[in-house]
């Protein structure tokens, strides 16, 4: 069974003191592949970075995540831009909209997307998108791009049955994380990933965030890890009716269609 893991923040400190280690357990859970996030100024040029010490192993996005939208200035666009001549980078974000914790004012979760989107339809990358609780904003912003964007996948999705179909409607695709395991809010998934089309299903542990509460024993460290991707596949297996193995295969075909990765 092979898996790629399309969203895991590897750069994250908490992976400082056994990163080689944890990608080494990723790979004897099936793991063959990763993206690794890119999600600030600070953290997409070491998502490129450690990208490329594992040459077709791991790849990178670099974007600016809305939390730090506050960050994107006309030094920071031109950072991303250099970002994105490196193979290595092959998407745009993380970026979006995040209206539930407004950690950056929304006018400049706004004018950061934009341009970050403007980054897409100039180099033709596919976008690495976060909407939470800013599904009207997200989807008219996008619209002013239609026609003019490569493929996008919303990551970590956890809204509701009508933001999905939406999405699905414009043929984007969708990221199920460990949130499909949390019996407290992602309940509702366990439903709606019925309806995702498997050529649009992509899987990601969001690592170190998100751990899957299903599983048990928990981590005494309470760090999701890829190596735990496994086990969302089999959560989300059972909830399609599917087979695990099903689900792999096509998850992974998926992730290299749109990311355009080579074969491992």
């Amino acid at each position: 069974m092979q898996l790629i893991d399309i969203g895991a923040n590897l750069t994250h400190d908490s992976f400082d003191h056994d990163r080689d280690a944890v990608l080494e357990r990723a790979r004897a859970a099936g793991v063959v592949q990763m993206v690794i996030t890119g999600a600030s100024r600070e953290h997409s040029p070491m998502a490129l970075a450690l990208a490329r010490k594992h040459p077709g192993e791991l790849f990178a996005t670099a974007g600016v995540h809305p939390h730090h939208a506050s960050e994107y200035t006309a030094e920071c666009d031109a950072e991303m831009r250099e970002l994105h001549t490196h193979p290595e980078v092959v998407a745009v974000g993380e970026c979006g909209l995040d209206y539930f914790r407004d950690f950056s004012p929304r006018p400049a979760q706004r004018r950061a997307f934009e341009q970050q989107l403007q980054i897409g339809g100039e180099t033709g990358k596919p976008l690495f998108l976060h909407q939470r609780d800013a599904h009207a904003d997200f989807m008219a912003m996008m619209k002013n791009f239609e026609g003019r964007l490569g493929p996008a996948v919303v990551h970590c999705f956890t809204g509701t049955r009508e933001e999905l179909f939406d999405y699905l409607d414009r043929d984007w695709y969708v990221g199920i994380t460990g949130w499909l395991c949390d019996e407290r809010r992602g309940q509702h998934l366990r439903e709606l990933v019925r309806h995702i089309p498997a050529n649009r299903l992509l899987i990601e542990t969001d690592a170190p965030y998100l751990l899957p509460r299903t599983i048990k024993p928990a981590p005494s460290h309470r760090r999701n890890e890829p190596m735990f991707l496994a086990h969302i596949v089999e959560e989300l297996a059972r909830d399609r009716g599917e087979d695990v193995a099903t689900v792999a295969a096509s998850s992974t075909e998926a992730a290299r269609t749109f990311f355009r990765l080579p074969p491992r």
